[in-house]
């Protein structure tokens, strides 16, 4: 197995910036294999059509995505995220989100994917952290998505913001908690050092004594997490502030985690360190995918990049993002000498123009997967 770069539909522009076929686009423009599908950029194509986003335009819009993914021959690696479903207190909550899964499924089905991402809850009210309730409803979930033709596999991830299971050793201990093969990790450079390393709100934006726990961090990761759990892995740093975050600060946002306001704002590619990139996800990456001192991890590399620059309404804004990316990708190879672990760089794709009304007109949404 080798490693295979990709990257998230929002890294390329915002939704209400940017439409989802530029995008697709681009991605392919730049010769990446690879897309996961942010659910956000799918909810706005469906609020295109006419209705608005209901769950019949949903499906109509995976139809599109996969349509010119296929034209595009851009792989559908993954689809996320599915927020805030662990912990629930609400028996109706519950009950919703899970109703919410079906149709997630039929989504997946259609697209041609068989990943289902889930970040760690990031609500305050109405959830609990208690380990066996969250194993409990994403036990639940699991099970449903066992049960599925075919069958469904979720990629637990911890957010730096997260209002429980912020770090790898809680979601490790979550994906331990649930016990099912289905049930796995999806590992974050960003959302890893941006707990234990990172703190936006410190004049030199690090945790007190982040050099050393955080180098300890990560050799207990390198012996601690099964790789089989390991479903995917995205990459991506993130900029140092130049004043710390407060109430003051331009990105502040009341009522939102300071982590939360700075990763929405001054996420970076991995090796833009002329950009003003300052986290060790490299030393991140190495732990997880090292053979010796690492898990051994091969398979998916997805580029997830939240920045102030993809709200821009510039047309060149996907484009440029997926430059961006490839140009990471390469120096990522170069850095963890993979020159010999992936497959060979493709020339630009010839690329075609966004799926005509027509054929939108002629996809067939009564056979429900």
């Amino acid at each position: 197995m080798s490693y295979r770069p990709a990257i998230c539909s929002m890294s390329l522009g915002r939704a209400w910036a940017h439409s989802m076929s530029p995008k697709l686009t681009a991605a392919a423009s730049a010769s990446l294999p690879g897309i996961e599908i942010f659910f956000e950029d799918l909810l706005y194509l469906a609020s295109s059509f006419p209705g608005g986003p209901t769950a019949t335009n949903q499906l109509l819009a995976a139809h599109q995505i996969r349509t010119q993914c296929n034209t595009l021959n851009l792989q559908i690696m993954g689809i996320g995220p599915f927020n805030n479903c662990e912990g629930l207190l609400s028996a109706s909550a519950r009950a919703q989100k899970l109703e919410e899964l079906r149709l997630w499924f039929e989504i997946a089905r259609i697209l041609g994917t068989d990943i289902i991402q889930i970040p760690c809850t990031f609500m305050t009210e109405g959830v609990t952290g208690d380990l066996d309730i969250v194993a409990r409803d994403l036990r639940e979930i699991a099970d449903l998505g066992a049960a599925q033709n075919p069958p469904f596999k979720f990629a637990y991830e911890n957010l730096c913001w997260g209002t429980f299971n912020d770090t790898w050793e809680k979601a490790w201990a979550v994906v331990e908690a649930v016990d099912r093969d289905n049930f796995g990790l999806c590992l974050d450079t960003f959302n890893i050092a941006g707990r234990e390393y990172a703190d936006p709100c410190a004049v030199d934006g690090k945790c007190e004594g982040a050099d050393v726990t955080f180098r300890e961090s990560m050799r207990r990761m390198g012996r601690t997490i099964d790789v089989k759990k390991v479903f995917y892995v995205q990459v991506v740093d993130a900029e140092r502030l130049s004043t710390p975050m407060s109430e003051t600060h331009a990105f502040h946002v009341e009522g939102q985690k300071p982590r939360m306001s700075w990763s929405r704002n001054c996420r970076l590619f991995m090796c833009e360190e002329e950009r003003g990139g300052y986290l060790p996800v490299l030393d991140v990456l190495r732990a997880i995918c090292d053979e010796k001192e690492g898990l051994g991890y091969k398979g998916w590399i997805s580029m997830e990049l939240f920045n102030r620059s993809l709200v821009k309404e510039d047309p060149n804004v996907p484009i440029e993002h997926a430059e961006r990316a490839m140009k990471s990708w390469r120096r990522i190879v170069k850095a963890m000498g993979w020159e010999d672990k992936i497959e060979p760089q493709m020339a630009p794709r010839k690329v075609v123009s966004r799926v005509s009304e027509k054929e939108v007109e002629n996809i067939d949404i009564s056979a429900r997967l």
